[in-house]
């Protein structure tokens, strides 16, 4: 048997050989070699030796493999993460059309940041674990129409589980479920939650406030078909991204107003939460990716059926009245039009008397929460958006 420095000498120089070796090899190298330790040199199989400790640490460092951007930081973000940078690359690689200058359907057929991701994950041979929830398809009644859902559900663990409905962004008129399909999964599978994706019906086609009355109409049918779906009725939270975000807490306002179920938590990622362009943020990263001023405009004037609508405080919720809604959770991300939104969200409602939770994500931009994958800071929000809606199921 070699002695215990041996060992560790062993295992150093090994991770030392394998970072030239691809990710796969580095994985099944350290399996091996852990193996070998174990057995042939002698090593304890008891819980918490410190062999055992190496070769956790080497699994880690070999599983979670860093993203490096290709170029300098953009001048609107000189302090951006290094892996998000890789995303706005990537993104920037795509050359398409600004949204700006498209019609809503022109805009739709764009590149998104999801398919920068994916497209760095392939690039990288990033390894993506299998998923821990089944989908399924639903279409339910909505005033004029039809709503699609989206039902992720946990494969394991025992029904009833608790429910999450989650409203996609995309400004009320761009993106759809596969765009948003990330967060939607990683809430569900790191909250062991039913989660209900909705796919509202998107301007211009359907213009103010289509949205958030098809928002609520998802949310309502949750709650009295939450059994059916494996949920508990009782146990319902809302969740959302950007326009989604407004959303989500719209959803809130509306139950409370006509005295139906309220949520038990919101999570308001980045939310659009008022009508002033003229915030610090909105000027300071007016050119920013992937959202920026000249999008937040485009946005405003296909979804609203006249300018003055922008004070209504549907849209503009920091002007709305928000007493009585549920403990919540808001997240922003410092490079982000949309960043003083959220925080002057979370000071409303503070001084409404709700008990908030926000936390501001250094270095990245709107978007990253569904980039969990490659972006360190988006599995983070995800964490923190988790444990709170888990505190809050508890209740």
């Amino acid at each position: 048997m070699c002695k215990k420095s041996n060992r560790k000498k062993i295992f150093i120089n090994i991770m030392k050989i394998s970072k030239n070796l691809s990710t796969g090899l580095q994985i099944a190298c350290a399996a091996t070699i852990s193996c070998f330790l174990l057995t042939s040199c002698g090593g304890s199989s008891e819980k918490g030796s410190k062999t055992d400790s190496l070769a956790t640490n080497m699994d880690s460092s070999m599983s979670e493999k860093s993203i490096k951007p290709m170029g300098e930081a953009p001048s609107w973000a000189p302090d951006i993460k290094p892996e998000m940078q890789a995303v706005i690359e990537k993104l920037a690689s795509y050359k398409d059309t600004p949204i700006p200058q498209l019609t809503a359907q022109e805009a739709r057929k764009n590149h998104t940041p999801t398919d920068a991701v994916m497209d760095l994950i392939k690039e990288n041979n990033i390894a993506v674990p299998a998923s821990m929830v089944d989908t399924m398809g639903k279409d339910i009644p909505a005033k004029g129409g039809n709503i699609h859902l989206r039902i992720y559900t946990p494969k394991t663990g025992s029904a009833p589980f608790p429910v999450i409905v989650y409203y996609h962004g995309g400004g009320f008129v761009i993106a759809n479920l596969d765009v948003y399909d990330a967060s939607a999964k990683g809430l569900a599978e790191q909250t062991g939650a039913v989660v209900v994706s909705v796919a509202y019906r998107l301007a211009p086609e359907h213009k103010f406030p289509t949205a958030h009355n098809d928002a609520y109409a998802a949310y309502l049918w949750t709650v009295s078909n939450a059994a059916s779906i494996k949920g508990d009725p009782k146990n319902i939270a809302v969740a959302g991204e950007s326009a989604g975000g407004n959303l989500a807490a719209n959803v809130s306002i509306m139950a409370r107003d006509k005295g139906a179920q309220i949520p038990v938590h919101q999570v308001l990622v980045y939310p659009v939460a008022g009508s002033d362009m003229t915030t610090k943020s909105y000027q300071k990263y007016a050119a920013a990716k992937p959202l920026d001023k000249p999008m937040m405009e485009w946005f405003v004037k296909n979804y609203l059926n006249n300018m003055s609508e922008a004070k209504d405080s549907r849209i503009s919720l920091v002007n709305a009245n928000l007493k009585g809604l549920p403990s919540t959770t808001i997240i922003t991300a410092e490079i982000d039009p949309l960043q003083n939104d959220g925080e002057m969200l979370a000071e409303k409602l503070k001084a409404a008397d709700v008990k908030v939770d926000s936390k501001n994500y250094s270095g990245v931009t709107h978007e990253f929460f569904g980039m969990a994958a490659v972006v360190p800071q988006a599995k983070d929000a995800q964490a923190y958006a988790s444990d709170a809606l888990k505190k809050a199921f508890k209740k």
